[in-house]
């Protein structure tokens, strides 16, 4: 019984890093990067009819989820000035759609296309959704 066990977790170990590891290798090769602005914006410019779509829109999704996720909470818990004050019923897909325009509007900016992508970010949606006052 302890043999089996034993194999077993061994067996689901191996099958399980096996997957995980080839989904590495797989968004890798697609050079699926987030270490600048125009990373973020390339990611996010993908279109429908491209085959990485569903990849790069969840990661792009993803990414402006977690940062205003992050910029809510901490300015709600720490009574911090907001730097993004969008509207209620604004969607991340607004976010995506604010975002690109931004960095299409700004990618000869070496500078700006250069920082880290939550900047851009944040730059990109406090353009589109500035806090009043």
């Amino acid at each position: 019984m302890i043999i089996k066990h034993s194999f077993r977790a061994a067996l689901g170990t191996t099958l399980l890093v096996g997957a995980f590891t080839q989904t590495a290798v797989a968004i890798e090769d697609r050079n699926l990067r987030f270490d600048t602005t125009k990373d973020l914006a390339q990611v996010c410019s993908v279109t429908p009819d491209q085959a990485e779509y569903a990849l790069t829109n969840q990661a792009c999704r993803a990414f402006i989820e977690a940062a205003v996720q992050y910029h809510d909470e901490v300015t709600n818990r720490k009574n911090l000035k907001r730097l993004i004050c969008y509207p209620k019923g604004t969607t991340i897909e607004d976010g995506m759609a604010a975002f690109v325009a931004w960095a299409t509007k700004h990618a000869a900016d070496k500078k700006l296309m250069a920082e880290v992508p939550v900047l851009g970010l944040v730059r990109a949606l406090a353009d589109k959704y500035p806090c009043k006052g």
